[in-house]
């Protein structure tokens, strides 16, 4: 028996579940061969081929098979792909990140080099003197004018405006807040 009628066969008995092996067809006599021409012979080959090339299927795997395989090598290539460009990606993140942070600290050093010339200006220096520090000239007499509305917002000022937090333990915050004791 052929191989690919031996195996259906065997598919057969699967299916029934009976062991017994069932009779088999009385085989067709070969039928005389004919002279024919070369033409005809030829396309009785490209037909027993194409037959042959349909039953088998690729590497003789069923197509359920070849699906599950082809998944399989779709799903390792997504995966050999996936952690690359992730990092790829963190990365090109970051470097956006590093470059908005040196733009901001270009930013800041021109605005302080432009600070700094303005402090080498004499009159500017003098200027801030006067009015951060309160420094007169020798010879000048100041005077501090206070308004109403200036006293309320100098004592305020001057108040510490809330108490130190007080510093406690992480352990005794837990008991605080379990024991209702704490905010």
């Amino acid at each position: 028996m052929p191989p690919r009628e031996h195996d259906r066969e065997r598919r057969r008995r699967r299916t029934d579940g009976s062991s017994a092996r069932r009779p088999e067809r009385a085989r067709r006599a070969p039928k005389p061969e004919r002279a024919a021409t070369p033409a005809a012979t030829g396309t009785r080959l490209r037909a027993r081929q194409r037959g042959n090339q349909g039953t088998g299927g690729a590497f003789g795997m069923s197509s359920t098979r070849r699906a599950a395989l082809l998944a399989l090598v779709v799903c390792a290539l997504a995966l050999s792909i996936a952690v690359p460009l992730r990092t790829y990606l963190a990365q090109r993140a970051e470097m956006r990140d590093v470059n908005h942070q040196q733009e901001q600290l270009r930013a800041d050093v021109q605005r302080l080099q432009d600070r700094q010339q303005q402090l080498g200006d004499p009159a500017q220096l003098e200027a801030e003197a006067r009015r951060r520090l309160g420094y007169v000239r020798p010879g000048e007499t100041p005077y501090i004018v206070h308004l109403p509305g200036d006293a309320a917002a100098q004592q305020q000022q001057q108040k510490p405006a809330t108490k130190p937090a007080e510093q406690k333990a992480w352990y005794e915050k837990l008991w605080d807040s379990i024991a209702g004791n704490g905010s």
